[in-house]
């Protein structure tokens, strides 16, 4: 598990890498999911596609340098990355926050760099991938990974296999309409879930309240244009602060049809809620979820089974499942 000291043994290591808009994070994990060593870095997205992929390449190296390796003793490396990508061909389409990424064949130039097989996938699935293999879904068939934070993602595990979809997109569940006629989503949609439960969308609103001249403990953060922090808004929600608790509250409500859709359409063991806006709210975020959803299941019978649980691997979710992929994929 995460950081926990292991020696590493010869041709049985795989290599995890996280790939987001502001940073690199690489690990090498053995057989048995324990993180030998690790890197991290700055993505420094405004470089530009070239120079990313040599910090991949490099934050890569440098975690195999501190487990003492050789990369002969690497079987391979998974990546998860942001937005679009075809796992096939390890070509990256447009994703968020890396402006130029416009198809980018990053899994052949990493291959090529390192000199062994690269494996890409969706960051949200890998996420989810971590927490079914090493995390809150071990031991489930089915599961489904809810990551609520800049936006919504999602991952979907069946039969106890990460489902990626006859398009690669598969569980886009922050794009699952739950207010017609609703914001306007980054999308370009109107309703998405992302559009009224994600971070931005709490931002959103909190501004439009203090705008609308409701009182609140945040007022000031909001008004210097400094959004504020998820630990300021669960302390603001423990303080009763009306303005936040209502804006949560409601987040709260739309990630439970959220899940009720996602449960009458799936039927899974597990919902494995992840992301910064859980992690800093706490397990208690979770509660209001679960009455919203279980008012909403079709199928009462066995409600109380289905289980709605916090994640447990927080920002190695996803390093963890790229590692499972490379040993998968292998």
């Amino acid at each position: 598990m995460p950081k926990e000291e292991k020696q590493a043994k010869s041709a049985e290591n795989v290599l995890g890498i996280d790939l987001g808009g502001t940073k690199i994070l690489a690990a090498v994990v053995d057989p048995e999911g324990h993180i030998i060593a690790e890197s991290k870095t700055k993505t420094k997205a405004e470089k530009g596609p070239e120079a990313v992929t040599e910090r991949i390449a490099e934050t890569a190296q440098e975690a195999v340098r501190q487990a003492g390796l050789r990369w002969a003793e690497v079987q391979g490396v998974g990546i998860g990355v942001p937005g679009p990508m075809n796992p096939e061909t390890g070509v990256i389409y447009r994703p968020p926050n890396l402006p130029g990424w416009d198809e980018v064949d990053l899994g052949p130039r990493l291959s090529k760099a390192l000199g062994v097989p690269v494996f890409l996938e969706n960051d949200v699935n890998l996420g989810t991938l971590g927490e079914h293999t090493y995390g809150a879904g071990r031991g489930t068939r089915d599961m489904v990974g809810v990551f609520v934070g800049t936006g919504v993602g999602g991952g979907l595990i069946l039969d106890g296999k990460l489902r990626s979809g006859f398009r690669h997109a598969a569980a886009e569940v922050g794009h699952m309409i739950v207010l017609a006629d609703g914001p306007v989503c980054g999308c370009g949609k109107r309703g998405c879930v992302e559009s009224v439960a994600s971070r931005t969308a709490i931002d959103r609103d909190l501004r439009l309240g203090i705008a609308a001249g409701r009182e609140s403990l945040i007022r000031d953060l909001i008004k210097d244009d400094a959004p504020p922090t998820s630990g300021v808004l669960a302390e603001a929600v423990d303080k009763g602060d009306p303005l936040v608790t209502e804006v949560m509250s409601r987040a709260q409500w739309y990630l439970g049809l959220l899940t009720a859709s996602i449960v009458n359409m799936i039927d899974p063991e597990m919902v494995v809620f992840g992301g910064g806006v859980v992690e800093a709210m706490g397990k208690a975020f979770l509660g209001p979820i679960r009455v919203t959803a279980r008012q909403y299941y079709i199928q009462q019978a066995g409600a109380e089974k289905v289980q709605i649980v916090p994640a447990k691997l927080g920002d190695y979710a996803g390093v963890l499942g790229a590692a499972v992929l490379a040993r998968q994929r292998f």
